[in-house]
């Protein structure tokens, strides 16, 4: 079983231009006119040498060309090839007539039928044969205008030949040979019209190749007539012309050889009918007419047989006129109606399609007349797009019309167009493309090169532009004074680095008002809104115009300043000064509107250095603020003067403080808490110190929270944990009855190891776990209650007793007294302030013992320095107290003769009289 191969390689062969490289046709075509020239000579000064010589030259060109024709044809695929194939048995055909000629030795035009006939007259079929394949190779058949078209050019050329050979032969005609003289001019006829049906029925890649055709057929009829000529009337002449035609028939089948692609027209590919078809068949009709009617004016009579012809071309011209008038009413029709659903289709779309000329002006816009930019066709066509064009956009419009060979490189470009009511709307470009590509790849006529006018796609993106800029305006700006945020800022302080690369000075202010607090507690934030509306404006009317006032929050405000330090500062000088009355301009609100607040500014200033990140920047305006607040309100303080004793202290504190537990410079330090009822010291509580070589004693409010920031807390509480329960142990072996007290972090309770490090750290001391107090703050059951639930339910459990420490000082939630494990509250020294002479505070404190003796959570009072705090906690029934007046803190050596050491009397010396003291318990 065999497989036929597919025909893509031989197409794939035949649609290069392999062909046109392998046919030298300026050689052979040079060849053949010489040869022609040749024979012409030989045919004129030798003519009995020619009857054997001419046909043999004819012979063996036509050979030639039947060779190429057959090498041709073998290049290309089985369909393609076809009609060659029957156009190389006529060339062989050809050649064999012609070589009989030569040999019989009767001439190129013979003057009797011979046996060099036959062949000739068998060529005949294959003629029709091969254009009948080559038509087919189109694969759309022949519509009935071409038929038309080919019925009118064959009807008009044979009249033409009847008159013609009539005028020069006569009628007498009557012998096979006078058959054969008209035969042949008819087959020459015949052939021209079919080459005129093949160069109209052919698609468009082989349209060439069909035209050489039609040129060699025309040839052919050429030889045919000279012939028929030649054999009444021989002579000189007609052998020249019958040779010289032969010779022109094989150039033109050398051209249409050279011109096949070798290969079959798509059926995209066909065009309609050329133009030529039509007018070369109503040229012939018209031109048979003029010629009858020509003869008939000069004497001629018009036979039966011309008459009838002429009139079946005025019928068939008839005819043919009223297919190609419906033909055009019905492509007027689908013209008219492709027309409208283009329109509609243009109108009803959101974008505008605007063509411009090679020189940029407008030829059609399709939102002419009804588009809101207003203006008509008549006032856009023949303008270049330009003059609607912005000024500033122009550069944009520019690069969109430069990538019109890119159509991807000129879309987002947006630029704004002027409005018949003076408006400036905004659009981008959807696409770009060159007008020429309208065409298409089969458009007959395409654009000359350089001249292509280009296609513009445009979107009106006005509204979308307006709610952009509204998102960035709101994005990037304070929603109550209107000035920029700190997003803002960020970007202006990014592009102010960059042209400070360039050399140019950019210096940073920070505003903070002082006092502003008081206004929003006082006056409520309504006052605190219109003030800061109001420090805003004046900050705008301050600065300079190319200066940047932003809001960064609050009551915190900054200026970016192009200008160098000194200006920077006498500018921030100005600002302090022209705020300084701001709070007598602002109306208050409410029932007193007459509130006068005493607001000041304070601001920090320092230069924006190119070689660190805007982050630096801000943090050491934010250094140099610090610093202007420290020194009073309505400061200004550089950056370069902030580097007082409390900068540098903090700084030498962070930079020491990982060596100072290895140093040994950490020791604790134990302040005892007295039991009111057991008249007594009943525990005490580990303060950690820090005894620095050069600061000196620095207390736990300084350093803590540095061991929180560098993530040294949990090694620094693992050692107070460890240090604490070993020196309790000390003190329960000398039989003093004590619990302890240890601060715990909240970092400590987030790294997960409190209660391994406590479980330990009993274990190593040998204390008992309910001999340990942990004293955590309100803030740890706000940031992390679960982990708070579970660890310290679980140190609970195992003995521990858990303190809340600074009760009332951050977030007094009475809901977790109540659900977590907490068996002490200890009261902030705050509420202790003024407690003897300021009732309310009293009372407070009260309710706080109350709530701890209903919910059976003991109460400690810490921070009591004076007799009558001492005096009236005793008298609220307060169980437990802490504080400078019942012991100060003493270390582990000095601790046992403090305990031993403390008087019951302060309690009792302490009690007023006809004061009787709360029962806390009952």
């Amino acid at each position: 079983m065999t497989t036929t191969p597919p025909p893509a390689p031989p197409a794939a062969t035949a649609r290069t231009p392999e062909p046109a490289v392998a046919w030298p046709r300026a050689a052979v075509l040079g060849l053949l006119a010489a040869v022609a020239a040749g024979l012409g000579v030989a045919e004129t000064v030798w003519p009995r040498a020619s009857t054997h010589l001419a046909p043999a030259v004819l012979a063996v060109a036509s050979l030639a060309i039947c060779v190429l024709v057959v090498r041709h044809e073998r290049r290309l695929d089985r369909v393609s090839a076809a009609p060659w194939r029957a156009f190389a048995v006529l060339a062989a055909l050809l050649t064999l007539g012609v070589g009989i000629a030569a040999v019989r030795g009767v001439g190129v035009n013979a003057t009797s039928a011979g046996l060099q006939d036959l062949p000739l007259v068998a060529a005949i079929p294959f003629a029709l044969l091969g254009c009948a394949r080559l038509i087919r190779s189109a694969t759309t058949g022949i519509s009935a205008r071409i038929v038309l078209d080919a019925l009118v050019a064959l009807v008009a050329l044979a009249v033409l030949v009847d008159v013609l050979l009539g005028a020069v032969l006569g009628r007498s005609l009557s012998s096979i040979d006078g058959l054969m003289v008209l035969g042949y001019p008819a087959l020459g006829v015949v052939l021209c019209t079919v080459g005129l049906l093949t160069f109209a029925g052919v698609g468009e890649a082989r349209r060439g190749a069909a035209g050489w055709l039609l040129a060699c057929f025309a040839s052919v009829g050429v030889v045919t007539v000279s012939g028929a000529v030649a054999s009444v009337d021989p002579s000189a002449l007609a052998d020249v012309v019958t040779g010289t035609a032969w010779m022109a028939m094989l150039a033109f089948g050398t051209l249409a050889i050279a011109a096949d692609p070798g290969q079959a027209t798509e059926p995209d590919d066909v065009s309609g009918v050329p133009l030529l078809g039509v007018v070369i068949s109503y040229c012939a009709a018209f031109g048979v007419v003029l010629v009858l009617l020509a003869g008939r004016i000069a004497g001629r009579p018009i036979d039966t047989f011309e008459a009838v012809a002429a009139s079946l071309l005025l019928v068939l011209t008839f005819v043919r006129s009223v297919v190609w008038a419906t033909d055009g009413a019905r492509l007027t029709k689908q013209v008219l109606r492709t027309e409208a659903y283009f329109r509609t289709l243009v109108h009803s779309a959101a974008d505008i399609t605007i063509v411009l000329d090679q020189h940029g002006r407008i030829t059609w816009d399709s939102g002419a007349g009804h588009h809101p930019h207003g203006w008509t066709a008549r006032e856009l066509e023949g303008r270049r797009l330009v003059e609607f064009v912005h000024a500033d956009d122009r550069a944009e419009l520019v690069a969109a019309l430069a990538a019109g060979s890119d159509p991807d490189q000129g879309r987002g470009r947006t630029f704004r167009l002027r409005a018949r009511d003076g408006r400036w709307p905004v659009y981008e470009t959807v696409r770009v493309v060159a007008s020429g590509a309208l065409l298409g790849p089969t458009a007959e006529v395409a654009p000359p090169a350089g001249t292509t006018g280009l296609v513009l796609h445009l979107r009106d993106v006005d509204d979308r532009r307006r709610t952009e800029l509204e998102l960035e305006r709101m994005a990037y700006t304070d929603y109550l004074t209107g000035l920029p945020n700190r997003a803002r800022l960020m970007a202006a302080l990014d592009r102010a680095r960059s042209r400070a690369t360039e050399g140019e000075q950019v210096c940073l202010l920070l505003l903070d008002l002082d006092g502003f607090k008081a206004v929003n507690d006082v006056a409520g934030h309504e006052a605190g809104d219109l003030l800061l509306v109001e420090v805003a404006d004046r900050l705008r009317a301050t600065v300079r115009d190319r200066d940047l006032v932003a809001r960064l929050g609050g009551d915190e405000f900054a200026v970016v300043v192009r200008a160098g330090l000194d200006e920077a500062t006498q500018l921030a000088e100005r600002i302090v000064t022209e705020l300084a009355g701001v709070h007598r301009s602002v109306p208050t609100p409410g029932p007193d509107p007459d509130l006068v607040f005493d607001v000041s500014c304070s601001i920090g200033v320092t230069g924006l250095d190119p070689a660190e990140e805007v982050p630096v920047a801000i943090r050491n305006a934010d250094l140099a603020l610090r610093a202007a607040k420290a020194a009073g309100k309505g400061r200004v303080r550089r950056h370069g003067e902030t580097a007082d004793s409390v900068t540098v202290r903090r700084t030498r504190l962070a930079r020491d403080l990982p060596d100072a537990l290895s140093r040994g410079q950490l020791r604790l330090v134990y302040q005892p808490v007295v039991g009111t009822r057991e008249r007594r010291v009943l525990g005490i509580e580990a303060l950690v110190r820090w005894d620095h070589p050069v600061l000196g004693e620095v207390s736990p409010e300084e350093f803590v929270p540095l061991a929180e920031d560098d993530g040294l807390i949990v090694p620094l509480q693992r050692w107070v944990l460890e240090q604490a329960t070993a020196e309790l142990a000390g003190q329960l072996a000398q039989g003093r009855d004590l619990q302890l007290g240890v601060n715990i972090s909240v970092r400590h309770l987030q790294s997960g190891s409190l209660v391994p490090d406590v479980a330990a750290a009993l274990a190593k001391a040998g204390v008992p776990p309910h001999r340990l107090m942990l004293e955590v703050t309100e803030s740890l059951f706000i940031g992390q209650p679960d982990r708070a639930d579970g660890d310290l339910q679980t140190l609970h459990d195992m003995g521990c007793v858990i303190s809340l420490d600074d009760f009332g000082r951050g977030y007094s939630t009475f809901a977790y007294l109540a659900r977590l494990p907490v068996d002490v509250l200890k009261m902030d020294r705050e509420f202790l302030a003024g407690i003897e002479d300021d009732e309310r505070g009293a009372a407070l404190v009260h309710s706080v013992i109350e709530l701890g003796r209903r919910l059976s959570i003991d109460v400690v009072a810490e921070g009591v320095e004076t007799t009558g705090q001492l005096a009236t906690l005793t008298g609220l029934g307060c169980r437990f107290l802490q504080g400078f007046l019942l012991g100060r803190p003493a270390g582990a050596d000095e601790l046992g003769a403090l305990i031993d050491a403390f008087d019951p009397r302060l309690l009792d010396a302490a009690v007023p009289p006809g004061v009787v003291a709360v029962p806390v318990g009952e």
